[in-house]
């Protein structure tokens, strides 16, 4: 069986390219105005680092302004909560991105909840899951929605068809299960203590590997011609699924790197153009 591969990477650029020429019209439309993202770092992990500034690259590369808002290691929930404040009243910031995770001190929840859900372009606000959801348009947390995009770029037949999600964290794996749900898959979730996992997953026609840790889903788990998401990346470029094994009998698959990981970024932009679009009255 030859294996389609879902290219995040080649698909992103094409997107990027797009949404160029949308943010080229914003500027014309508003006089000059360039459409800007606020990414907030808190602390100094290096991978949250290398995620904020590959996001900032992602926003140059369209033609729209990163604000990189850097607060210090030991910054309270009541000091990030006025940071956010600041950037919802802020009318040149079109989108807000808090990285996670955030320091232990923190009370992540309520400070992901103190965005606007006009700039919740991240889709990391309870009500914006809600309203997600029930069906309602709003930004979806922009894992799961690149992966939506993915398969609808590609052609991927959901409806009808039944889904398993591995993993069920608010802001992948519960999003990730809403979604396919909206497109009118049969959706199963399964996290920790689902038992008869490997019987589970084998009943997938699409399974989204969103555990976080690495190689977890083995191949043998996987029926043949099942499409294969992977939404895992771990140190030696290995993702939750044990893809390497699996290849020769799905149908379709997401490779790792380059899969899921481009099309996060590119639906964080993607949404954050929508946002700009709409305070422009487009």
């Amino acid at each position: 069986m030859s294996a389609l591969v879902l290219d995040g990477k080649a698909y992103a650029k094409q997107l990027e390219g797009e949404l160029l020429t949308r943010v080229e019209a914003l500027r014309v439309k508003t006089g000059g105005e360039t459409p800007i993202l606020a990414t907030i770092l808190v602390g100094a992990d290096p991978a949250s680092a290398t995620y904020v500034r590959m996001k900032g690259n992602a926003c140059r590369r369209v033609g729209m302004d990163s604000l990189a808002v850097h607060l210090p290691e030991e910054t309270s929930t009541a000091e990030l909560l006025v940071k956010i404040d600041e950037l919802n009243a802020d009318p040149r910031v079109q989108g807000i991105l808090l990285q996670h995770p955030v320091p232990k001190q923190i009370d992540e929840r309520a400070c992901f909840d103190r965005i606007a859900l006009a700039k919740d372009v991240d889709g990391v606000t309870a009500l914006g899951f809600g309203l997600m959801a029930m069906g309602e348009p709003v930004y979806g947390s922009a894992t799961p929605g690149g992966i939506m995009r993915m398969l609808r770029h590609y052609k991927i037949p959901v409806e009808g068809r039944e889904a398993v999600v591995v993993g069920r964290s608010p802001i992948l794996g519960r999003p990730m299960a809403m979604m396919l749900l909206g497109a009118n898959a049969t959706v199963t979730i399964c996290h920790s203590r689902t038992k008869n996992l490997a019987e589970v997953v084998g009943r997938a026609e699409i399974l989204v590997g969103a555990v976080g840790k690495p190689e977890f889903i083995k191949a043998d788990w996987i029926r043949d011609g099942a499409v294969v998401i992977d939404a895992g990346y771990h140190p030696g470029g290995v993702g939750d699924i044990e893809l390497s094994k699996v290849i020769d009998r799905c149908s379709a698959y997401t490779p790792v790197p380059g899969g899921v990981g481009p099309m996060t970024i590119a639906t964080l932009i993607a949404q954050t153009v929508e946002a700009a679009e709409k305070a422009a009255g487009n």
